[in-house]
């Protein structure tokens, strides 16, 4: 066969960070219900330092 003919691959990017926004509100949700806003925040706090680690330093 001379050449590929195939497809360009769906970019899913937005489908995944929607998909992520999503499941990010519901266990927010669940920790919200089981434990409070507080508790909530701190977890939020968290992530936020977690990605922060995971940013290139210049």
């Amino acid at each position: 066969m001379n050449g590929d003919h195939r497809p360009r691959a769906p970019d899913y990017t937005v489908a995944a960070l929607v998909m992520g926004f999503v499941n990010l509100l519901w266990i927010f949700g669940v920790i919200w219900s089981l434990y409070g806003l507080p508790a909530v925040m701190a977890a939020g706090w968290l992530l936020n330092i977690g990605i922060d680690r995971l940013r290139p330093r210049d």
